[in-house]
């Protein structure tokens, strides 16, 4: 009923009442009538509200706090799929971060060494086009640059999640080098787990001075011929490589800034490609064939049949000198024009079957303990940000002895160039093949 005709009837009782009052006796109060209540539009559903405690997480994970995540972890594996490249790596894997997952959380680690991140995009992929959403192979991943760009896209990762575990607090979400991968905005998908710097390695006792910079790299590739190669992109030091040698070419790497643009693509990487076709003659097997791996480069170095490596790790030469891999004359340079440097980090798969103990895990790799004992036990490049770090911490970074191999960081930070957003690194990848690998 509406309420016109509520009142019509209200009006007609009141009269009635009236009338009776004056014929007759006065009656017991009648019963109130029940009214039917109006119709209503349907309500608008309010989302539950979230403990005051909950992360924030979306999908398996919504409304659960930390505390929730480690108890949900508790007796579950971890399938870290990784580059398997580096014995000293693997190793601390395997090993202390092993150790370390076990005591404190119950989680059991699951090295899956890979040669490339393709491996894990693929297995990813072909889940997810299969309808496996909930008991993916891969829990975690150590990703950066175009590959993370992929699986961010093609909607393969979990999150939002990094800036919501404990671990997100050390670093600056506000650095665009934290917050940008290779110019691609993380948003939250991945966390940071270590800083990258390209150096160059060569043995003191055979070159007494190395060359200060690209022109002078360049002409000793001339006046030493076979001694030098790099490795075949899309390997990504070969790819770094390629990047570094187009920055020399073109004049410095401003002009590549910024979104990829075609035309600009054109119009500087000629001289890249003139570049790379002129050294190649001089280059280990007169540049017809490039090493296929990172291991097949560092055995050519440790052989001494090529001078010079080059590597993301700034710590990588001393860790093998410590590990009888390198002779004790070993060190590091970078040249002046500048050396490229990142940030890689760890990522979920959206289809984790251990998300708990992938979330767990993730944060743990980025906290103080796991970073502070790969500084100070494998020169490991933290992108912590130092201004909020409790005095312990700096005192413990403060005290460590980095080795005669290693570059003081003010050194690299005075010799740092930056990456390029992933759509130029595709570009100059295929470029290299196009027009040197081809010729």
């Amino acid at each position: 009923m509406n309420r016109k005709i509520y009142l019509f009837f209200g009006l007609v009782l009141v009269l009635t009442m009236l009338l009776a009052a004056c014929v007759a006796p006065a009656a017991p109060p009648a019963a109130p009538v029940a009214e039917e209540p109006a119709a209503e539009e349907p309500a608008v559903e309010e989302p539950a509200a979230e403990p005051a405690d909950s992360l924030g997480l979306t999908g398996r994970l919504e409304g659960m706090s930390w505390d929730d995540i480690v108890a949900a972890a508790d007796g579950q594996d971890v399938n870290w799929w990784m580059w398997g490249g580096s014995d000293t790596i693997n190793a601390w894997v395997n090993g202390w971060l092993a150790d370390q997952l076990k005591e404190q959380y119950n989680i059991t680690m699951k090295q899956v060494p890979v040669a490339g991140p393709t491996e894990f995009i693929n297995q990813t992929l072909g889940e997810k086009e299969a309808g496996v959403d909930d008991a993916g192979a891969v829990d975690i991943m150590w990703i950066n640059g175009e590959n993370f760009r992929t699986m961010k896209g093609a909607d393969l990762l979990y999150g939002p999640w990094s800036e919501a575990v404990p671990s997100g607090a050390f670093y600056d979400w506000n650095d665009a080098s934290v917050a940008f991968d290779f110019g691609f905005p993380v948003d939250g998908y991945e966390i940071p787990w270590g800083g990258a710097q390209v150096v160059l390695q060569y043995d003191s006792a055979v070159i007494d001075e190395p060359p200060t910079d690209m022109a002078a790299l360049m002409q000793w590739i001339k006046d030493n011929p076979g001694l030098f190669t790099y490795p075949a992109p899309p390997d990504f030091t070969g790819s770094v490589w390629v990047r570094m040698m187009c920055y020399y070419a073109a004049g410095g790497y401003e002009e590549f800034l910024g979104e990829f643009d075609q035309a600009k693509f054109d119009e500087l990487t000629p001289a890249c490609w003139d570049l790379f076709n002129e050294i190649d003659p001089y280059l280990w097997r007169e540049g017809q064939t490039y090493p296929d791996t990172q291991q097949a480069h560092i055995d050519l170095f440790a052989n001494g049949e090529v001078q010079f490596r080059m590597t993301y790790g700034p710590g990588d030469a001393q860790n093998r000198i410590d590990n009888g891999t390198y002779p004790e004359t070993v060190r590091t340079f970078v040249v002046s024009d500048g050396t490229i440097a990142n940030t890689n980090y760890i990522a979920t798969a959206y289809n984790a079957a251990n998300l708990p103990a992938a979330i767990v895990t993730a944060n743990f790799l980025a906290g103080l303990d796991a970073q502070l004992d790969r500084i100070e036990n494998h020169n490991w490049i933290a992108p912590l940000n130092v201004s909020i770090l409790p005095q312990e911490a700096l005192d413990r970074l403060a005290a460590v002895e980095r080795g005669p191999a290693v570059l003081a960081p003010a050194v690299l930070s005075a010799n740092k160039a930056p990456e390029l957003q992933s759509d130029w690194l595709t570009a100059l990848e295929q470029g290299w093949i196009e027009n040197v690998l081809k010729k």
